[in-house]
């Protein structure tokens, strides 16, 4: 069983996963990348990342930060802030890095990670998902996996707030 010290060492800077990427390709290794929020986790999201983790030799989460989650959900969110959020996803065993990014999209990331693998949840069409033509452009696929229906993390705040 793995260590609980091990957690802070699956969180990155960019520049210290484009190093860590490296040096998984260059050992024949092949890279899985998704991202979101996951404010809070629940059911749909572990079984979303345990499908994408199943498509490649190692997977990067990439987590919208605190302000860009602001811009996208709301003042009222995230519920958990961005250093919570990476600890929680860190911990998860099918997870083998998580990345912050700024930006709304993680086109830029997905730019630069350059992927074998994007992998979406199915509330997304191809068309709709960001950094989908660059990916397939650089010979690498995307794949979008089917959501677990009843589970949000929308809907749970919506039970919290009933109350």
């Amino acid at each position: 069983m793995r260590k609980a010290d091990i957690i802070p060492s699956k969180i990155f800077t960019l520049p210290e996963l484009i190093k860590r990427i490296a040096q998984w390709r260059a050992i024949g290794k092949t890279v899985a990348f998704t991202n979101g929020v996951f404010d809070i986790m629940h059911r749909g999201h572990i079984y979303s990342l345990s499908q994408a983790a199943r498509e490649a030799d190692y997977l990067i989460v990439g987590l919208n930060s605190d302000a860009s989650t602001k811009r996208l959900k709301g003042d009222a969110r995230p519920v958990n802030d961005e250093q919570a959020r990476s600890t929680v996803m860190a911990a998860l065993l099918m997870v083998d890095a998580v990345v912050l990014f700024e930006e709304d999209t993680p086109l830029e990331l997905i730019k630069a990670v350059m992927p074998d693998v994007l992998v979406k949840g199915g509330d997304y069409t191809e068309e709709q998902i960001v950094g989908a033509k660059e990916v397939k452009a650089n010979g690498g696929k995307v794949v979008i996996n089917p959501i677990v229906e009843g589970y949000s993390t929308t809907g749970i705040i919506g039970k919290i707030n009933q109350l």
